[in-house]
């Protein structure tokens, strides 16, 4: 069932076309940006994987890939729902050597996704990554591109309000880094989603750590694939959203898994079936190079930049009755 909420007296600040006209812009200016930010180079990608490589990204493992047949080959592929093992082989195939990366625009259809203002079944990123040497295995190093990366969307923002007064979010530069269990320890009676609302709302601009793992109160903050992020080493930054007056997620990153972490997180997943894939006999074997990546929300970005209250306002996607009542009521435009 969808979550909208439309701010009472909100108005968007351009009409559709000056809209489609800034959505160029950001999606240019930030590809830019983040590419000379990360030394990264565009490449081409898939939008659907053969099932049987365990290259699609599992998220949360219950959601369920779209699936269709291929009649020349007489196999299955499935839509991506993002490219974190992807970028990985492909920095391996491609011969990416340490301090270069690639970037691509990734689409995706997330079936199972629950719509509100800022969840769609249909999701636009940058998906990145780039090859990294053992002694950049760290949280300072971590630290050091989630503040590149912010500060490309900053330039980004600043780019927008030249372009269109009245526009753009005064990006807070300052990153706020806090672990998930020390967010459960500051805020012990509230959710996973209101903890980050909270800290959010006091510092605008946050990293949260060392999501995937269980804390001390034996819940987990978020979920994560255990093949892809290094638990230790990954994390979410978060804006501060003046429009919605809430936590915005605009990047899920981190250090990816090596041999040893990967082995460890296969079995605290339950997830051992998964060592015969290619993948991942491949990344257990030491195959694969050391790599961090993530993916950075289009949709989002724009959202955020343009001051939208709707996701629907920058992208095009199917919504359920009750979406779209509730904007026409508002006076949204949902593209």
């Amino acid at each position: 069932m969808a979550k909208t909420m439309i701010p009472n007296g909100y108005q968007s600040k351009l009409d559709l076309y000056e809209t489609q006209t800034a959505i160029g812009e950001i999606k240019n200016q930030f590809a830019q940006n983040l590419s000379r930010a990360l030394n990264l180079k565009r490449v081409s990608a898939p939008l659907f994987v053969d099932p049987n490589t365990g290259l699609n990204d599992d998220l949360n493992g219950i959601e369920r890939a779209v699936c269709f047949d291929i009649k020349a080959t007489g196999t299955d592929a499935h839509i991506v729902h993002s490219l974190a093992k992807w970028k990985r082989m492909a920095l391996y195939r491609y011969d990416f050597h340490p301090g270069n990366g690639l970037y691509t625009d990734m689409n995706a259809i997330r079936r199972d996704e629950d719509m509100d203002n800022i969840h769609s079944i249909y999701v636009d990123q940058w998906d990145w990554e780039k090859v990294i040497t053992e002694k950049d295995r760290t949280v300072d190093y971590l630290k050091q591109v989630v503040r590149d990366i912010v500060g490309a969307i900053a330039d980004t923002s600043d780019f927008v309000a030249k372009r269109h007064p009245g526009l753009g979010v005064d990006i807070c530069r300052d990153v706020h880094f806090i672990t998930t269990q020390e967010l459960e320890d500051l805020y012990p009676d509230l959710t996973g989603k209101e903890r980050e609302r909270e800290i959010t709302r006091k510092y605008k601009t946050v990293f949260i750590m060392q999501i995937g793992d269980v804390l001390k109160s034996g819940k987990k903050h978020d979920g994560r694939a255990p093949d892809y992020d290094d638990w230790s080493l990954n994390g979410d930054i978060l804006f501060w959203n003046e429009v919605l007056e809430d936590s915005l997620e605009l990047s899920s990153m981190g250090i990816r898994v090596d041999a040893k972490a990967l082995d460890e997180q296969l079995r605290k997943a339950g997830c051992d079936n998964r060592r015969e894939l290619p993948f991942h006999k491949a990344l257990l074997s030491g195959e694969l190079p050391l790599t961090i990546g993530g993916g950075i929300g289009q949709s989002r970005l724009c959202m955020l930049l343009l001051k939208k209250a709707h996701v629907g306002e920058v992208q095009v996607s199917i919504w359920d009755a009750d979406t779209v009542a509730a904007c026409k009521a508002a006076n949204v435009e949902l593209l």
